[in-house]
């Protein structure tokens, strides 16, 4: 293994730099130019300007509008990006487990009023150029996102999702497929037995059988156990056969309303556009309305909960006695408040993440349990958000012990504090992420302010990173014991507190089998004999519906001239470092650097391949040169945007049956810290 070591990490084959050989000004974008010429109060194609902010951090100009006649919301990231985005959200806000905001999400991808073909979006996946498409389903809020880099194409998906949300089909045959329906085992046998099957329903079966899954949904629903979030908006599997068709479409008709809609797009494409085929293609035929979906406060607990709940034996646990997982979860403030919520989420980090945190130590290296729990830290999906710590893997006899550390833990956050170091390791990985510019930036950016948004709260607030850690490091000069003061209240003196344990059940699957069977026969004992026939009919319809090649003519699709003809070139330096060939490749990256480096294992003896994989994940953990694996693990925190190593296989574009394996090296880091970098890479190899 150390072998590798010295033959291949000292010896790369080929490196690749892209970054600021000099000092780069930030290109000026006609976009976000443009975009700042908006005032507030202007009308465009039914819309008003409501605010135009500059966001230099994230080199974008922020425009939010709101829709004269439904009061629908609107935010336009102006940004000098190809790759546009849209999305669309509905805050949903189901009051029972039956999944209906999932199932809806399904159904109203089967075809709509313009393009009744079933499945428009796969259909579409062959006429576009998508960079992306997708829906989700959060615990308040449905979202629906595409971005494409072609603005035809965008014209074409645009119209696409507006009708498939605001005009939906919503065939009962539809819901029976993704929803729920009762089944003759065999569809062409009437005599065979009536069994549940539905996309949904069969989905969230497998989503429950994942035992942290299934805690982390627990946990919410004991957690806040006075609203939406006390049931399953993707669906309990045995409440799923209570929901009815004509329960699907009323939810559609109050919660997929423009009154009850938060649009947002992204890119260079220009905003009159959007406003305009959004106007003519949906919200000019709707009015605006009361749609009542709006999450109430949870009430505060006078003192704190504990409640227990089991789950499936896990066949492949390393030791069969430690299969508890125990979290203690506290109820933080209101996600809209951007400030709070971004000293929260600092907290947690300094808390929880990497070796040199509180938690690690109190909890992981004295191996207690195999690692944190899933839910472990910050979580801001909620209108309040939450903060969990514990472990999984355990033994059940450690609990109150677990119990014990996290209490003496917090006390001791609360007397000593957080190294000054690591504060500033932590500042410096925000600034970096502000200043990485990914290929998905407008999805990150939906998915970023989507929650607090969702909660009425200001979305241009949440991009203005950079204000916030200001904010913070005055607060903190004025304050030196400011985060200890918020340690105190928030965890130590919070009432509002949920202990969780789970545990394995021997019986748990036959339990939930049980469950199932006598929902099944709750639903099959209602039957006539003319309701059996009516299910082995209509199931034959699916069948036939189903296998029946779908008529797509009516969905739009781009022709070769919408399509530019070149592909634009990347321009790059090709020189050598030593006997190495390197690549430097001068782009705006925002002041950031990025370094590849691949080295071939070709020569690498065949039994050591075995080890090629582990050796990847433990290279850059274990310490290096005069560092301890806490010493490296704070300063690639405090110089650099990451380190990571990983297998490759490159196939040989001109011999098919040629490849080469290696090993790809990874890192990024501000400009001034190219000398750290290339420090914490050089002890590394040797």
């Amino acid at each position: 293994m150390f072998r590798l070591t010295k033959t291949a990490l000292q010896k790369p084959r080929h490196v690749w730099f892209s970054g600021q050989q000099q000092a780069w000004r930030l290109r000026s974008s006609s976009a976000r130019e443009k975009a700042l010429e908006y005032q507030p109060g202007q009308k465009i194609h039914s819309f008003t300007v409501r605010e135009v902010a500059a966001v230099p951090d994230l080199c974008l100009t922020a425009v939010k509008l709101t829709h004269d006649k439904t009061g629908a919301q609107y935010l336009h990231a102006a940004r000098d990006d190809s790759n546009n985005l849209f999305s669309v959200q509905f805050r949903t806000t189901p009051r029972d487990s039956t999944g209906v905001p999932h199932i809806l999400e399904h159904t109203v991808l089967c075809g709509s009023k313009r393009y009744p073909c079933r499945d428009p979006f796969f259909k579409m996946l062959n006429r576009s150029l998508s960079t992306f498409m997708n829906a989700f389903t959060a615990s308040d809020y449905t979202m629906y996102p595409f971005s494409t880099q072609n603005e035809k194409d965008f014209q074409n998906l645009l119209s696409v999702y507006l009708d498939a949300v605001f005009f939906p089909c919503l065939r009962k045959q539809d819901f029976w497929q993704e929803g729920w329906r009762l089944e003759n085992e065999d569809p062409t046998d009437p005599s065979s037995p009536l069994v549940f099957k539905g996309v949904v329903f069969n989905e969230m079966k497998g989503v429950f059988s994942d035992n942290e899954r299934l805690y982390a949904q627990h946990l919410q629903n004991k957690l806040y156990p006075d609203h939406t979030y006390s049931v399953v908006s993707g669906g309990e599997p045995l409440a799923i056969p209570d929901l009815t068709w004509e329960q699907l479409k009323q939810f559609h008709t109050t919660h997929y309303h423009p009154s009850n809609a938060r649009f947002f797009t992204y890119g260079d494409l220009p905003l009159e556009n959007h406003l305009k085929q959004i106007q003519e293609e949906a919200l000019c035929n709707f009015d605006r309305i009361d749609p009542n979906t709006e999450v109430p406060s949870q009430p505060h607990w006078s003192r704190p909960r504990e409640d227990h709940v089991t789950c499936s034996p896990d066949a492949l646990a390393p030791d069969p006695a430690k299969q508890n997982t125990l979290c203690m979860s506290y109820l933080l403030g209101d996600i809209t408040d951007a400030f709070e919520g971004f000293i929260l989420s600092l907290l947690s980090s300094l808390m929880v993440s990497g070796p040199n945190s509180p938690f690690y130590k109190s909890l992981i290296e004295p191996k207690i349990g195999s690692d944190f729990a899933s839910v472990v830290g910050y979580d801001g999906s909620t209108k309040e958000a939450s903060f969990s710590i514990g472990l999984q893997g355990m033994a059940e006899q450690d609990t109150e012990r677990v119990k014990q550390i996290i209490g003496q833990t917090i006390d001791q956050i609360i007397e000593n504090g957080f190294e000054d170091v690591r504060i500033e390791a932590l500042l410096h990985k925000i600034e970096i992420q502000i200043k990485h510019q990914s290929t998905n930036f407008g999805l990150s950016l939906a998915s970023y302010i989507a929650s607090s948004w969702n909660q009425d709260g200001d979305p241009v607030d949440l991009l203005r990173i950079s204000n916030s850690v200001a904010k913070f490091r005055q607060a903190l000069k004025e304050n030196p014991r400011l985060l200890q003061e918020k340690v105190r209240y928030y965890f130590k003196e919070n009432t509002h507190r949920l202990t969780l344990r789970m545990s394995p059940d021997e019986t748990y699957l036959e339990k939930q089998a049980k469950a199932e069977e006598e929902k099944l026969q709750e639903k099959i004992s209602a039957l006539t004999d003319s309701d059996r026939e009516e299910i082995y009919l209509k199931c034959l319809e699916l069948l036939e519906a189903q296998s029946k090649s779908q008529d797509a003519s009516s969905l739009p699709a781009l022709k070769v001239s919408d399509i530019q003809p070149t592909i634009p070139i990347t321009a790059v330096q090709m020189s050598t470092a030593g006997y190495v060939p390197v690549q430097y490749c001068e782009q705006p990256t925002n002041g950031l650097v990025y370094f590849r480096a691949m080295c071939s294992l070709n020569t690498l003896p065949e039994d050591l391949r075995v080890y090629v994989p582990l050796f990847c994940s433990i290279i850059t953990k274990m310490g290096c040169g005069a560092l301890d694996y806490r010493q490296q693990a704070q300063q690639m925190e405090l110089r650099i945007g990451g380190m990571s190593v990983s297998a490759q296989v490159i196939p040989d574009s001109t011999q098919l049956d040629t490849f080469e394996q290696g090993i790809l090296l990874f890192s990024s880091c501000l400009e001034r810290n190219l000398p750290h970098m290339f420090k914490l890479w050089s002890d590394i190899f040797n």
